[in-house]
């Protein structure tokens, strides 16, 4: 049975990738590894973040003294996400769970800014901006990183390092919608109140997990790298 090593410490987020993969792997998350390195999201790009996160991910599995034998873990899974804005030319993009903060810092790796901040920045550079042009997306990029013992044991660290990223397969997925004037909804997080998926005229902060979960990004994502799964987790 493959095992995947989820790059996250969030029990929902575990819970969805479960549901949707199946029950035909193993999960382990960063719970089950305490000593893993905390990786700096500093990429300009979604895919750029996940994989670096399960690049550095993979690599200290097989190079540090762990609980978990490497030899047990066969991929790292790493996702980054965040909403786009066509009006505000796809920001906040990567800078989404900080986009506030940036106002009182230029530092791209500082600390997130509060739900409430976030949203009523975005509010405020949209406030001259009419319905038909407040189209935006919420996007999500999976990074699926083979774990390389082997190669690791027989070449140098630049090599080996370059392979990583190589051997990386990227999984887009986006939920399309429009942002609307006011917050609405007690559910959900993040941009949730603000953003209406198409086809609906309820916030995702109203729609409930259920509805959001089978219409989001993540799942999207997920759902493209279930149908290469065959493939991918052959041995």
């Amino acid at each position: 049975m493959p095992t995947l090593l989820i790059a996250t410490r969030n029990a929902h987020k575990l819970a969805e990738i479960r549901a949707i993969l199946g029950e035909g792997f193993l999960y382990l998350t960063l719970k089950d590894f305490p000593a893993a390195p905390s990786v700096i999201e500093d990429a300009d790009t979604f895919a750029g973040n996940a994989t670096k996160k399960a690049v550095e991910l993979a690599h200290w599995l097989v190079t540090r003294p762990i609980n978990h034998q490497p030899s047990t873990i066969h991929f790292v899974l790493a996702d980054d996400s965040g909403l786009e804005v066509d009006a505000l030319n796809g920001a906040p993009g990567v800078h989404s769970a900080r986009f506030a903060a940036l106002d009182r810092s230029a530092d791209a790796s500082s600390a997130n800014s509060s739900d409430a901040d976030n949203n009523a920045k975005l509010l405020r550079l949209l406030k001259d901006v009419p319905l038909e042009k407040r189209s935006a997306r919420f996007r999500c990029v999976i990074a699926l990183t083979p774990v390389l013992r082997d190669l690791v044991e027989s070449a140098s660290p630049v090599c080996y390092a370059d392979e990583f990223e190589l051997q990386t397969q990227i999984f887009d997925g986006a939920c399309e919608g429009r942002i609307q004037f006011a917050p609405s909804g007690q559910g959900g997080f993040g941009y949730d109140p603000l953003f209406v998926p198409d086809g609906f005229t309820q916030s995702f902060a109203e729609l409930g997990e259920d509805v959001k979960n089978r219409l989001s990004h993540r799942a999207r994502a997920l759902a493209r790298l279930k149908q290469d799964a065959d493939r991918l987790f052959s041995t």
